[in-house]
């Protein structure tokens, strides 16, 4: 079914805790894709119940991104939704979600605000406020829902180590179930940023996943010097290619390493096209 009304989702939701049903929450931005339906098939498998939320949420842009072109396919995502079995898509309005009228900035809104370590570093040193307003709309959806688990893809790695971070340290009784990369046949990450590359730069996009799995080969060979390792991407990089970042970090703690070891994930954003695309890769 769908819902647009937080009341509905909790009356619901309600209902299926007094029948002693277990909650899966599958949060998403929608314009679904075979990524988004493995956490559903997960969660599917996992749970009684499950509800996907469906939102693109305003405030974790920054003023300069993409909101306003973001792939909006409310229609298409319920038809997948309804073929996986899914029991409530919500899809509400920003005035559903924070207020009638609210100005959405943290002078006005209460917002949720993950430690400096964990934001100021990958993904967070170029989107400011990005997983403030990320966890911000993540624990509402907790709060509405109240699921028993909730379900992330690793593709988003930064943001799923934030959001264990934030479940631990604010003790909210969810488990986060983290859920391996979908990869189109090519390699490349499936995203529902990749609608806006051409079948050209779909080819270039795939440089992200060349050089992550030639890190992990390297590392597989011996290799331990993070700098080392970062150096061989530089063989696979053209003029097509506008490195932002790539780091090879604690998987947990998203701690810098000298050396890589068995705990460590190499993550890497980069812009093909002027669309800026993440992937990453643990090296054990």
């Amino acid at each position: 079914m769908l819902l647009h009304r937080i009341e509905e989702v909790r009356e619901q939701v309600s209902a299926w805790k007094k029948e002693g049903l277990t909650v899966g929450l599958v949060p998403t931005m929608g314009a679904l894709h075979a990524g988004h339906l493995s956490l559903i098939k997960k969660a599917k498998e996992a749970c009684d119940k499950v509800v996907v939320s469906d939102f693109v949420n305003p405030i974790q842009f920054g003023p300069s991104e993409d909101f306003d072109k973001y792939p909006r396919t409310l229609d298409a995502d319920m038809e997948l939704c309804n073929k996986e079995g899914v029991d409530i898509v919500f899809a509400p309005s920003a005035n559903e979600m924070y207020g009638e009228g609210q100005k959405l900035s943290n002078d006005n809104l209460t917002y949720v605000c993950p430690p400096f370590f964990y934001v100021n570093t990958l993904c967070g040193k170029t989107r400011t406020g990005h997983f403030d307003g990320v966890c911000t709309v993540v624990l509402k959806l907790f709060n509405i829902v109240q699921p028993d688990y909730a379900f992330f893809g690793q593709k988003d790695a930064q943001q799923v180590i934030i959001i264990k971070k934030m479940v631990k340290d604010l003790n909210v009784p969810i488990k986060i179930v983290q859920c391996p990369i979908i990869r189109e046949e090519s390699g490349l990450a499936l995203s529902s940023r990749n609608k806006y590359l051409s079948e050209e730069g779909k080819k270039d996009a795939l440089v992200l996943s060349k050089i992550l799995n030639n890190i992990k080969s390297c590392y597989e060979k011996g290799i331990t010097d993070v700098e080392a390792l970062k150096e061989t991407a530089y063989n696979f990089l053209t003029e097509k290619h506008n490195m932002e970042y790539l780091e090879i970090v604690d998987k947990d703690t998203l701690e810098n390493k000298t050396n890589a070891d068995d705990n460590s994930i190499a993550l890497i954003a980069c812009r093909v096209e002027n669309v800026r695309l993440i992937d990453n890769i643990y090296l054990k």
